[in-house]
């Protein structure tokens, strides 16, 4: 194989020698959003807490010969590739972090559990529950021979919504009567916002359901510690014909409008209810049309003996409220989760001092590394990946179901 060409990643070291702990190097595949976050994640995760094995940025992948070693620059990785076969086939590459649309998760995940390396693959899982069922599988056979698949939900790594999930497991709420949770963007609002891939089923394999849906169905799950018995659900899809991305010598607007249009294949909002396997009921919302939501994620536990609710915008906070104090004096209280027994926050700043969005990344990082080291399967696994796609596609037929509605006199 021909040598790579190599880059001289500022924040790259060779081996982690130097720690004096057995190296944990990463070939990573996508570099624009999720591909930056992720290498927040590595490249800072062995400086703060004290991990088994040391994160070594070996080498980033990408299509574009150019912006990938331009990426490789700026991010720190020690090398770039362009072909994501000839990453996994490195032997300075010890886990395959999966960072590209969903068309090619499985088919990247399958080849690096066949290699021998461990996987980190985003969400959601894949674009099918086919594809999901069968990188499950590969998944639960490779560990088997010491091999570990994660699937990256990082929501679960903010302080507050692992320490909300300490204080359910703790019976802090008692039994869970109600979970709602929505999940609010609006970057689509424009009706002349090109249609990239993210508006193409057979790449993407879903729109908001997938792209918002798949977080907050996880997070609800993580939180309240089991799983949905079924949905009832309600997609749509607004503007349906968008511009066509443009090329050659003109840009922006003039670009897209030349380009011509094309068909939306995916939905712009999902509404469902679901119930969960104890009777709890539960209310979703996901849309990328909630003109002036920018990335606004709510969720709230009701139980029988207190509730909870997180918001991302206020992301260092939990809201809780205590069901059993007097009434004169009982309602929601703000914890402010920055005290070093918070989950996460020991190995940060002094209390009050709070995080950002790039530290659930280095928190989902360390994760992983300890279960690698430990030997143990990671969460959320790629069969929890599964079960997650399995909720998207139930959603998916119950509002195909539901698409002739009931009339109502008036």
């Amino acid at each position: 194989m021909a040598q790579p060409q190599q880059s001289e990643g500022a924040g790259a070291t060779p081996d982690g020698a130097a720690s004096g702990k057995p190296p944990l190097r990463v070939g990573m595949v996508g570099y624009s959003f999720m591909g930056a976050a992720h290498s927040q994640g590595w490249r800072t995760a062995g400086r703060v807490f004290d991990l088994p094995r040391r994160p070594v940025l070996s080498v980033i992948c990408g299509r574009d010969s150019t912006a990938v070693h331009a990426a490789a620059e700026r991010h720190g990785w020690a090398a770039a590739e362009t072909d994501w076969r000839a990453m996994i086939a490195r032997d300075d590459v010890d886990l395959v972090d999966i960072c590209t649309p969903g068309d090619s998760h499985a088919e990247i995940a399958l080849a690096a559990l066949t290699a021998g390396k461990h996987v980190l693959c985003e969400k959601p899982l894949a674009n099918t529950v086919e594809e999901a069922s069968t990188m499950a599988a590969a998944a639960e056979e490779a560990y088997s021979r010491g091999q570990l698949a994660m699937v990256g939900f990082n929501y679960r790594r903010v302080p507050a919504t692992a320490l909300a999930r300490r204080m359910v497991t703790e019976g802090r709420l008692g039994r869970l009567r109600h979970i709602r949770v929505t999940y609010l963007q609006d970057w689509l609002v424009d009706p002349e916002f090109p249609l990239t891939w993210r508006l193409r089923k057979e790449q993407a394999g879903s729109g908001s359901l997938g792209d918002l849906g798949a977080h907050i169905v996880d997070l609800a799950q993580y939180l309240a510690g089991e799983r949905l018995a079924g949905v009832s659900a309600l997609i749509e899809t607004f503007v349906r014909q968008r511009p066509l991305p443009g090329g050659g010598p003109t840009s922006g607007l003039s670009a897209v409008k030349a380009a011509g249009t094309g068909q939306v294949t995916v939905d712009d909002a999902a509404l469902f209810t679901g119930r969960f396997t104890s009777g709890a009921l539960a209310s979703f919302e996901a849309t990328r049309y909630a003109t002036g939501r920018k990335n606004a994620l709510r969720i709230e536990l009701n139980g029988e003996r207190g509730s909870l609710a997180f918001d991302l915008e206020r992301l260092n906070e939990l809201a809780y409220h205590d069901g059993t104090e007097p009434g004169a004096h009982a309602g929601f209280r703000r914890i402010l989760v920055t005290e070093p027994d918070h989950p996460y926050l020991e190995a940060w700043w002094p209390p009050g001092h709070g995080l950002g969005y790039e530290h659930t990344f280095v928190h989902q990082a360390r994760d992983l590394v300890h279960a690698i080291a430990e030997g143990r399967q990671p969460e959320p696994s790629f069969a929890d990946g599964l079960q997650v796609q399995r909720v998207l596609a139930a959603v998916e037929e119950s509002a195909e179901k539901n698409s002739v509605y009931t009339p109502i006199a008036v």
